[in-house]
């Protein structure tokens, strides 16, 4: 895939009265987490034609020119009825004061949360809104009298899901997308998008699993013939599966025993941004996340999910000053709820200062909770290695709340099948990656030759791996092999503990790669590879890649092993 394309709008009919039109990036959309596989993205739009006339979701203001384009070569814009909006999104203003001002007569569509929203973004008290709570319809003719579902979450209040059963088409917004660009509108061959259709979801929906288990309940009453996505192919084709997939995915969270309470607010998107990036982090190491938006939230629903935690974390950015009201009213619940013995973190976003994150973790601190990560303060908008940062924070938390769970609960002597199984050696490598402003590195041992031709090989990454990002389809990534004698030294570094975001580069001996990875010096040989796919395996992903070149750096070393007493250590 191109990323060099000039962003256009794919416009496709895809039902009775029905077309869709794809504004397309090929090119990472923004610096948020679930963009971070860089594959472009597409912001889908519906039109529906009939006696009445619905758009439904149009794009946000970095495809405002090309959309209206593209829509008005089709269609008689001055002439159109409703506005269907699934979330509201600041982004989308500019689009739709520009569709305003075309045809003034719109009505928008949206939930009681989107309602609020509209007016405050588009600034405009006296706009005409129809708000739908899930009973009501709006007929557009010819059988598409369309129904509404909400689908509230924490990040996206306001989500609402529409139905036309005359085309038996589920408008889903935020559910089921993939950031994926390319021209296939809909999902043949589906398969190929179980990665990015994973990952979409473990970054946006595995914070807000229980709520997505509501939505899918309220949502299977529904005789579906496509979602009708937000982001990304149709889902047509793989539609039973992806059902099926987002049920298993959401009941691992929702089933595990180890919670941590994620309470914030965001004035601007920007303190959701890390919320979402440390969420990330905390899911990735097998810990569930309970994402809490306290703008939303009733008090006791706060009050359930710290008492049920094993740790809380507390997010806000600064207006006039100050922490909003609602995350002062959430600090308080905290401070009378959690016994001090819980693991606290605390973040935050701001324009020009930041003494509402100063204010809670101070509080926090004198009240004697321990942390789990330094406090994140960050300046304006999020950057991908401020998300680096943040993810590498969260994991680092759930880690240090399975050690505490650890000492709590004494290990059990390794079986004879665990001490069998530690008895199959490895080669001792060092995989480095580094892609724009991230980079990581983690010390390998699970590696294996695969395939001849082309030369290829598996290495398995621990899911909780800060390089674990780095490791998908399409990532480039270097293999440094080690040699034996001086191969302590290395290990020793990269097995120590890195900080969040801390470079792991800074003192070792290091060249880059063709593939702008870092080449250890000291290693006895390298090879450049390419992520080609990837298989999910109990705690580990099973990487595939192959091998681009390489070159062995000492001719007379021997490679290093590694000997193991246990399955269950490194």
């Amino acid at each position: 895939m191109s990323t060099n394309k000039p962003r256009d709008v794919q416009v496709y009919p895809i039902a009775t009265d029905t077309r869709i039109l794809r504004s397309r990036s090929w090119s990472r959309l923004r610096f948020e987490i679930e963009y971070a596989l860089a594959k472009g993205t597409t912001a889908n739009s519906y039109l529906i034609e009939s006696d009445k006339t619905a758009i439904i979701d149009p794009p946000g203001e970095t495809f405002t020119e090309i959309y209206l384009e593209a829509l008005q070569q089709r269609f008689h814009v001055e002439e159109l009825d409703y506005v269907i909006l699934g979330h509201v999104n600041p982004n989308r203003a500019a689009t739709l004061k520009a569709l305003l001002e075309i045809a003034p007569q719109i009505t928008f569509v949206c939930s009681n949360p989107g309602a609020k929203n509209l007016r405050g973004a588009l600034e405009n008290p006296d706009l005409q809104i129809l708000v739908m709570r899930g009973e009501e319809t709006l007929d557009l003719g010819n059988g598409h009298n369309l129904q509404f579902i909400p689908t509230p979450n924490p990040r996206y209040a306001d989500q609402l899901c529409t139905y036309d059963p005359q085309t038996e088409i589920l408008y889903t917004d935020k559910l089921f997308g993939a950031h994926v660009c390319g021209d296939q509108v809909f999902d043949e061959g589906w398969e190929i998008y179980n990665e990015d259709r994973r990952y979409y979801f473990d970054c946006l929906m595995a914070p807000h699993a229980r709520q997505v288990e509501t939505a899918l309940d309220k949502l299977a009453d529904f005789p579906v013939r496509m979602y009708a996505n937000g982001h990304g192919p149709l889902v047509r084709y793989g539609l039973i599966d992806l059902t099926k997939a987002y049920r298993e995915w959401s009941q691992q969270e929702t089933s595990a025993d180890l919670t941590v309470a994620l309470i914030y607010a965001s004035a601007y998107g920007n303190t959701a941004t890390l919320a979402q990036a440390i969420a990330r982090g905390i899911t990735k190491a097998g810990i569930a996340v309970e994402s809490i938006n306290c703008e939303f939230t009733e008090p006791e629903e706060i009050r359930a999910a710290v008492e049920k935690a094993g740790g809380f974390i507390i997010g806000s950015p600064t207006l006039g000053g100050h922490a909003p009201t609602p995350v002062q009213t959430a600090l308080g619940i905290v401070l009378s709820t959690a016994t001090n013995n819980k693991l606290a973190g605390v973040f935050g976003s701001f324009g020009w200062s930041g003494e509402a994150v100063d204010l809670i973790e101070g509080k926090l601190k004198d009240a004697g909770y321990r942390f789990g990560f330094d406090t994140i303060r960050v300046k304006f908008k999020p950057n991908d290695a401020t998300l680096q940062l943040c993810e590498e924070a969260g994991t680092d938390f759930a880690q240090a709340l399975k050690k505490a769970r650890k000492v709590r609960s004494p290990s059990q002597p390794a079986t004879s099948v665990e001490q069998a199984v530690g008895r199959i050696v490895g080669s001792l490598c060092v995989l480095t990656a580094k892609e724009g402003d991230r980079s990581s590195a983690m010390l390998a041992s699970w590696v294996s030759q695969a395939s001849f031709s082309p030369p290829g090989l598996t290495i398995a990454v621990a899911k909780e791996r800060a390089v674990e990002t780095l490791t998908h389809s399409g990532n480039k990534f270097v293999l440094n092999i080690l040699k034996e004698g001086n191969h302590l030294g290395l290990m020793k570094h990269f097995l120590k503990p890195f900080g969040p975001g801390q470079d792991r580069f800074a003192d070792v001996a290091a060249q880059e790669a063709e593939n702008g990875s870092p080449i250890l010096t000291d290693a006895l040989a390298y090879l450049e590879c390419s992520v080609q796919n990837r298989m999910e395996s109990g705690d580990h992903w099973l990487v595939y890649a192959t091998v681009e070149s390489g070159k062995v750096l000492n001719q007379d070393g021997v490679t290093a092993v590694h000997h193991r007493k246990s399955a269950t250590h490194y």
